[in-house]
């Protein structure tokens, strides 16, 4: 531990979670002001009533004040507001194929199968997503060419007959134009929204420590993808051919004899088997990699082929519109290729996904050696297999939207419109889901009563951790206990309501696809699920187009709504383009940027904290910074984590990115210098460097990281001035707080998840983190500035330290 001198001083830099915060709230201050960033990524500070940066509160470490310098960085504005972000909200099927790609399980290097296995996967699953990409364009085309220009505006019709006029409607280019330009401009958007990126205000330094590269640390592999141009003009040619294919009659013949049709259907068909093997070449997962066998493809997509592909589809969509001629006018009329082309590209992504999940068995089973020898708490959900369900979820929820919107649409502007008859089969398969989920959700939930009143019957009810944390405080633990058993329970069994999802759509996708494989029709018995998929369409729809709504005029309650959003929104576009882009790619290097150049004063220690998804975050950051800053910087580098998923969700879901080796690296790298916050009531937030954990004639013990990064037995935990048991570099803290404490803000309640900061140990952790103080050093007696408990009215020389510091 480095001795501090007299000018030793602790700079906290704070990054926010998923949900977004206001500057005040992030650095704990009546009032905030920026001093860096570019307004997308903020760096702010407390400021004075002349809303000056004033400094943060003093650093009591080891008895003496250190100053301390409180800033926050915020990433909201980057995931919420505007109509541009807001659009993002109906691209979150696309971000869950793209999260499907973090997800893979990790390839062993000596492994060629199970190379050859990822390198398969990842391109199945960008094939899925170009596939699941012109599923949502063929069915706007469904809208907007078939029932809207086709059906509704068909002369002498009395849908919207007091807004188009009849003469109009007869106008042999209106019709077609104005169907073709719909799915047109659906396709323009998702191109100009693929193409929004950040813009790095600071970089961070890149040379690293001779002989040391970032494959351990975690989130190595969270860099920019250059395929990213590539995959957008594969994916907007793709989808400009699907219209193109869907006017002219289909695959399967084009709906004229015309040398014109059959020349313009010959080059959408040519231009989808085109952009389906591109995009399957593309192979580049971290960056850097130019030996790959994509790399050809990268050459021939260079800026200039882009230019001429896109152009070429985009004149093969106005060629169409004029080789493809007035609409039929007798009612009622139906365009040829509508059914035909929906059902099969829907079937194509479901044989693909199916291919997916069934060569994703063996790439899992191969990587089970890389996490065999951990306990089974820290090993990879569905056994590294849960790739699998997170893109039929995908697949699926595209696939209902895309429908939704049509089901949505009808009612508003004429209820005798057809629709394609493969709609019939889809509303039975999301009637079939939502019944199948309302039956798995009673289940659940008396599973769930049954297996809690067996607890307090048996006496289990209370961790036996409530009551270390709050001995001789009967109501504290009362109220603590109820809220730690919940949390647990939704730690454990999150993944697997992800994986009922699944299970239960792809339920209501197998009775559908049976049905229509044998052609026949929805039976009696089998309308009420019909009628309960049609509303659970529409409810997607309207539900997707009321978040692009909030996050657009209402930002704060776009955050609150957005979450799963946002943690989406966190992974690179390897998988899909069309996705909001990667925040951690601003965020991490800024954040480690910022840190850089405070650590060149060399009297400053740098804390990074984090709450939520923000610990992410900093993790990532710190591993950047321990990878490229000499040692004398790095031992003055230090890091909090607040109610953090580091344990319970990030390893287990994405265990190539974020593998527990990877935490073992960085928890030596640091020294001791992370600490980690927890509450066992926080059902988002766990242990970190912890795990094992048992209490022993009152003792709490347990198995985590020690100071090398090794792994093994841990001293008993102690208990801090603050009534918080420190096991390792996990902080228990007693959740309704010990306290009132003398000059802090008080929190009365359970806080879960919420106010981190708020608590007495937070100063602690921030003193330790910054080597400043040891975690196993004596608390201060009484008298010192460090708080302690007390009664209310007790006067501050009678207080004594709380039970077990």
């Amino acid at each position: 531990m480095l001795l501090p001198g007299h000018d030793t001083r602790v700079v906290e830099l704070r990054v926010h979670g998923v949900q977004g915060t206001t500057a005040e709230s992030l650095v704990d201050a009546v009032a905030a002001v920026d001093v860096a960033g570019d307004g997308v990524g903020r760096i702010v500070r407390p400021a004075d009533r002349l809303l000056r940066p004033a400094p943060g509160p003093v650093l009591q470490a080891d008895g003496r004040p250190v100053p301390r310098i409180v800033e926050g960085y915020i990433w909201g504005g980057m995931t919420s507001g505007g109509w541009a972000k807001a659009t993002w909200a109906l691209l979150f099927p696309f971000s869950l194929a793209n999260v499907a790609h973090w997800m893979l399980p990790p390839a062993p290097e000596r492994s060629a199968i199970a190379q050859a296995l990822g390198l398969l996967l990842r391109a199945l699953l960008r094939l899925a997503a170009l596939l699941l990409t012109t599923l949502l364009i063929s069915q706007l085309t469904v809208v907007g060419l078939d029932m809207i220009a086709a059906q509704c505006l068909a002369p002498n019709a009395p849908c919207l007959g007091s807004l188009v006029p009849n003469e109009l409607r007869e106008l042999s280019w209106f019709r077609p134009a104005l169907g073709l330009l719909i799915p047109a401009v659906a396709v323009f958007v998702l191109h100009r929204v693929s193409t929004v990126d950040w813009k790095i205000d600071l970089t961070a330094p890149k040379e690293g420590r001779p002989g040391q590269t970032l494959s351990g640390m975690p989130g190595a592999s969270v860099a920019a993808d250059p395929d990213t141009a590539a995959m957008r003009a594969l994916h907007t040619a793709a989808s400009l051919a699907v219209i193109a294919l869907l006017a002219l009659g289909g695959p399967a013949a084009p709906s004229s004899t015309g040398v014109g049709v059959t020349v313009c259907w010959t080059i959408a068909l040519a231009l989808l088997g085109l952009t389906a093997l591109g995009v399957m070449l593309l192979d580049d997962p971290t960056g850097g990699a130019p030996h790959r066998p994509g790399r050809w493809v990268r050459v021939g997509l260079g800026a200039w082929p882009r230019t001429v592909l896109v152009g070429a589809s985009g004149l093969l969509l106005v060629g169409t519109a004029v080789v493809l001629g007035p609409l039929p006018v007798d009612l009622p009329v139906r365009l040829p290729g509508t059914d035909v082309t929906v059902q099969v590209v829907a079937a194509l992504l479901g044989v693909v996904s199916i291919v997916f999940a069934v060569l994703l068995v063996p790439a899992a089973l191969l990587a089970r050696r890389t996490w065999s020898a951990l306990p089974r708490e820290l090993r990879p959900w569905a056994g590294g297999w849960m790739a699998a369900p997170m893109l039929a979820i995908a697949a699926l929820l595209g696939g209902g939207f895309g429908a939704g919107i049509a089901l949505t649409i009808r009612p508003l502007i004429d209820r005798s419109l057809t629709l394609p008859q493969g709609y019939d089969y889809l509303s039975l398969l999301w009637g079939v889901a939502g019944t199948l989920a309302a039956v798995s959700a009673l289940c659940a939930g008396g599973a769930t009563f049954v297996v809690r009143w067996v607890t307090e019957r048996r006496g289990r009810a209370w961790p036996r951790e409530v009551a270390l944390l709050h001995a001789d405080r009967p109501q504290d633990a009362a109220r603590a206990a109820s809220a730690w058993w919940w949390a647990r329970w939704e730690r454990r069994h999150s993944h697997h309501a992800l994986l009922v999802m699944a299970t239960v759509l792809c339920g209501g996708a197998l009775v559908s696809a049976v049905l229509r494989l044998k052609g026949v029709p929805p039976a009696a018995w089998a309308r009420p699920f019909s009628t309960v998929g049609v509303a659970a369409l529409g409810l997607l729809a309207v539900s997707l187009l009321r978040l692009v709504y909030l996050a657009a005029r209402r930002p704060e309650t776009g955050r609150r709504v957005g979450i799963l959003a946002d943690l989406a929104s966190f992974w690179p576009r390897e998988a899909h383009p069309t996705v909001p882009p990667c925040y951690a790619l601003k965020v991490v290097p800024e954040v480690a940027a910022r840190a850089a150049e405070h650590l060149k004063d060399p009297g400053t220690r740098v804390v990074l904290t984090g709450h939520s998804q923000g610990t992410l975050l900093v993790a990532v950051a710190a591993a950047r910074l321990l990878e490229s800053l000499p040692e004398a910087d790095r031992s003055r580098v230090g890091l909090i984590t607040a109610g953090s998923q580091l344990q319970w969700a990030y390893p287990r879901a994405f265990p190539a990115v974020v593998p527990h080796s990877s935490l073992a690296e960085l928890a030596g790298g640091l020294g001791g210098r992370w600490r980690a916050l927890c509450r066992g009531t926080d059902p988002l937030g766990g242990a970190v460097t912890t795990w094992r954990r048992q209490v022993f004639d009152g003792m709490l013990l347990g198995v985590g990281f020690r100071e090398d990064g090794t792994e093994g037995a841990l001293e008993a935990a102690t208990t801090g001035p603050t009534g918080a048991l420190v096991l390792g570099a996990d902080h228990w803290l007693p959740d309704p707080q010990r306290g009132p404490f003398a000059g802090r803000r008080w929190l009365p309640g359970v806080n879960g998840h919420a106010d981190y900061s708020a608590d007495p140990e937070w100063d602690r952790a921030v003193a330790i983190a910054a080597g400043l103080e040891r975690a196993d050093s004596p608390p201060p007696a009484s008298g010192l500035v460090l708080p302690v408990a007390r009664k209310a009215g007790t006067p501050a020389e009678e207080v004594k330290p709380p039970l077990g510091s």
